[in-house]
């Protein structure tokens, strides 16, 4: 396979970590005052894209695939607060993304993930052939389900890609000899084949909460350079401040105003990630990020990510090719 990258250890940089998936960009927001770190290893070829990783931090975060790619992934391990749309994850579970909408989820540190990125048209062929009324149905029952036992063999195809990832010597014989189509045929008879015990479900108390975060989040991005009160995100949701704190207590477990400051400080440092230091300034992308005070906003840059705002901004930009195959 072409453009390996192996077992990287990364910080700071949220736009690297977030393009990690290379044919889409994950949007990433920190959940702890720590450096964000994470190990990851990735190789693509011109029919597929292998990553797999470990997190040493806490996010929430979200991504939309191009229209003609699909998702496979496993978890190895995760802790319980760990979810996807409100769903709760957990070790051995395996998931299906197709390109419908964003999905969103939280990963808390520790989380030990690995995927396969296919064309689409791979797996609508292969739905096809093991019964045509699969096609239309096959990704909802696909979403997220429960490996029944290891006898299907997909917990050890997706732990292959994760040691041949992650082994720093760059040794490529777990991967080159990867049978995707075996990784793709094993994936949908454990997910097919699975009873309905082993889809995850989402209780209404938790589907509520999640909904709430939804909506308030959509209300600071949209409104991210305005200074947001408590009231304003009440309203936006429907809620009292009550369950407002509530809900981003049990799905974030940090205050809405605390996620709010988070969220302006990942968006800052993804801007001036992707900024050029000749034509925008430090003082312009924290304005546009609602961070009114410039020395407060310097030191809780250099608290979360390390190093000033400033010295982020003077890197050069990364190029668009970066993640490119």
């Amino acid at each position: 396979m072409a453009g390996d990258n192996r077992g990287i250890s990364r910080c700071c940089d949220l736009v690297s970590l977030g393009g990690v998936l290379r044919i889409c960009e994950m949007e990433i927001v920190l959940l702890g005052g720590k450096v964000p770190q994470a190990i990851v290893g990735s190789c693509a070829s011109s029919d597929a894209i292998l990553c797999s990783g470990e997190l040493d931090f806490d996010f929430r975060g979200r991504f939309a695939l191009p229209p003609e790619w699909c998702l496979l992934g496993f978890i190895h391990d995760t802790p319980g607060d760990s979810w996807c749309h409100g769903t709760p994850l957990a070790p051995g579970m395996a998931f299906t993304i197709v390109p419908e909408g964003l999905s969103e989820f939280m990963l808390c540190k520790g989380s030990r993930i690995s995927v396969v990125l296919l064309p689409l048209e791979r797996l609508r062929q292969r739905l096809t052939q093991i019964d045509p009324y699969l096609v239309d149905q096959g990704a909802r029952q696909l979403a997220l389900f429960r490996v029944p036992d290891e006898e299907s063999g997909l917990p050890a195809y997706f732990e292959q890609i994760r040691q041949g990832l992650m082994d720093e010597t760059g040794d490529d014989a777990g991967i080159d000899q990867l049978d995707l189509d075996a990784v793709l045929n094993a994936h949908l008879s454990a997910g097919l084949s699975g009873i309905a015990d082993s889809r995850p479900q989402c209780s209404r108390s938790r589907r509520t909460h999640y909904l709430i975060v939804q909506r308030v989040e959509q209300y600071m991005r949209a409104n991210l350079r305005h200074d947001i009160y408590s009231n304003e995100m009440c309203a936006a949701a429907g809620v009292s401040e009550r369950t407002l704190r509530y809900a981003f207590d049990d799905m974030l477990h940090i205050s809405p105003n605390r996620y709010l400051s988070m969220l302006r400080l990942c968006t800052a440092c993804r801007s001036l990630t992707l900024s050029d230091a000749s034509r925008r300034s430090v003082k312009s992308v924290a304005l546009s990020c609602g961070l009114w005070d410039l020395s407060r906003f310097a030191d809780n840059y250099r608290r979360v990510f390390g190093e000033l705002p400033r010295d982020t901004l003077m890197r050069a930009p990364l190029p668009d090719y970066v993640w490119a195959d």
